[in-house]
Order: C-alpha cells, then sequence, then structure tokens
C-alpha cells in the first residue's frame, strides 16, 4: 500500500467525512478478518496523506457490537497507518466534565461481552503489554491541539466500555460512578487492544454529549440528546484534527512501534503455516 500515509482517522457518531479532504480516492480492503466497515477514504489534509474511516459506515447502520474491529484495525495497518486518532461519542460521570467537553482518555475498562478484542488465535498466543492502553506522545499532542481549538478539556481519565447498543440504566450508571470512571462508551477499548497489537500509536478524542443516566437534575440519555450535542462538538473535532495532523512527529520515540518484539509467546517453529501467512502484515518481521 501507500507507504506515505502514516495517519489515520476514525470517526464515531456524527463524523462520517473529514471536509478539507484534497486529491480525495476511495479504497475497498479485503482483510484476513473480512471487510472493514465501509471504504477508506484517502486524501490529504494541510498537505499531509490521511485515511479516513467511518466506524459505524458511511449511513450509521453498524452497531457497536456487530462492528468488525479487526478488519478496521487491519485495514489502517495494510495501508501503512502508524498513528490512528479514534473521534468517539461518550458520556460524562463526573459532574465537572460537562456536555459539550472534551476528554483525552488514558485508561479504559471493559464491560463488553461479545466481542473479539485480539488478532492472534490459531497457534498463535501473544500477550502485549496494556497497562497504558493509548499512546502518551500521541494523546499529549492531541491534549495541546484541543487546548488551542477552544473548548474544555481534560487530559486523562478512565472510559469504561460497554456492550449496548442499549444505553446504561440508572442502577449501573450509578456503579459506574461508584468505581471511579470518568465517561463511558461503547466503542474504544477494542480498537486501542488491536492498534497496540498492529504497533499504530492510538489515542481517542472524546465528545462529551450527555450525563448518562445518573445525573439528578437531568432525564436518561437519548439519541435525541446525543445527536444535538454532537452537531456542535463534531465541527470542533474536525478543527482539533486539522490542528493535530500536520504536528504528528515524522519518527515515533514511543514503544507503539516495538509493541510485539517481546509479547510473543509461542515457539516460532510451532506456529501453523497457515496463521504464520495469515498475520504476516504484524508478525512476519519478529518470525524470520
Amino acid at each position: 500500500m501507500n507507504s506515505d500515509i502514516r495517519i489515520g482517522v476514525i470517526g464515531g457518531s456524527g463524523l462520517y467525512e473529514m471536509e478539507g479532504l484534497t486529491d480525495v480516492t476511495h479504497v475497498s480492503l479485503d482483510t484476513p478478518f473480512g471487510f472493514p466497515s465501509a471504504n477508506y477514504i484517502i486524501g490529504h489534509l494541510e498537505g499531509i496523506p490521511v485515511a479516513f474511516l467511518p466506524r459505524h459506515g458511511r449511513s450509521h447502520r453498524i452497531s457497536p457490537s456487530k462492528l468488525n474491529f479487526r478488519a478496521n484495525i487491519y485495514g489502517f495497518k495494510k495501508l501503512g497507518i502508524e498513528y490512528l486518532i479514534s473521534v468517539t461519542a461518550v458520556g460524562s460521570l463526573k459532574k465537572r466534565i460537562r456536555p459539550g467537553d472534551i476528554v483525552i482518555p488514558d485508561q479504559f475498562y471493559d464491560r463488553t461481552k461479545e466481542r473479539i478484542g485480539t488478532f492472534f488465535d490459531n497457534g498463535l498466543v501473544v500477550h502485549i503489554t496494556f497497562a497504558n492502553p493509548i499512546c502518551a506522545d500521541l494523546g499529549k499532542l492531541i491534549y495541546e491541539c484541543a487546548t488551542i481549538a477552544g473548548p474544555s478539556v481534560h487530559m486523562g481519565g478512565t472510559l469504561i466500555c460497554i456492550e449496548g447498543p442499549a444505553f446504561s440504566t440508572r442502577a449501573e450508571s450509578h456503579v459506574y460512578r461508584q468505581w471511579g470512571m470518568d465517561i463511558i462508551g461503547m466503542t474504544s477499548l477494542q480498537e486501542a487492544k488491536l492498534a497496540r497489537e498492529a504497533e499504530i500509536c492510538y489515542a481517542a478524542l472524546a465528545l462529551v454529549t450527555d450525563f448518562d443516566s445518573w445525573h439528578e437534575e437531568e432525564s436518561g440519555v437519548t439519541v435525541e440528546t446525543v445527536v444535538h450535542n454532537l452537531k456542535k462538538n463534531i465541527p470542533i473535532a474536525k478543527k482539533i484534527i486539522q490542528i493535530v495532523v500536520p504536528k504528528i512527529s515524522k519518527k515515533r520515540a514511543c514503544l507503539c512501534a516495538m509493541a510485539l518484539k517481546t509479547a510473543i509467546m509461542t515457539d516460532a517453529a510451532a506456529i501453523p503455516q497457515e496463521t504464520r501467512k495469515k498475520l504476516e502484515l504484524l508478525v512476519g518481521k519478529y518470525l524470520k
């Protein structure tokens, strides 16, 4: 694929395309894990090659539980992506984090039940280090650029990822607050894990749309509330991305680029040839 494309953007609810892209082409990719959510949109943003993918499809037709996370991330890897910015809609579990704010989470907590969060099976066991699930360098850069764009921005915090597609009950929402969670969403956790396995730097730009279901003075979260606030947040998110892209380093100094170097448990001689072939893009350099 085009080795010049190093930066990817995956758009969540409300972000289905990227204005400002020039020289646009649409790329359909097949992967060993099936097809991604949509064609990748390839273009230049501020003169920099960028690949964009609408997470839920162009018409928001794919439920969070049915997303093919592996195909989406593998497709970015196949394109040559080294940095992946995830834009995601979230609810707030803290009074200080209000609808309209932006959070750059640095931790995740998994409450999903039905999702595959690894590329590795069928004779190849890999245990990545995931104590710090986002790329600190990319997260810091996004935060700095978000402060330039103007909204209220929070650096750090834990995003609890729930199965969905239903929003939380009030009881669940209160429990998550007692656990110390900061924001709640339905998609970022698997993306972060798979990006780490693909040795891609990953960070989330979380757009706060509601107070989930815990706030005594607010009704429970609804699609109407989410969409209303997204219409305000999405233009700001696009502005932040336009500021971030030209500032991304051409050389990675973080550990994301070597995440698999010491993570492979299986003896190379014992890995089935079919599995080797399937995952060559990810582990080939370590199995020579």
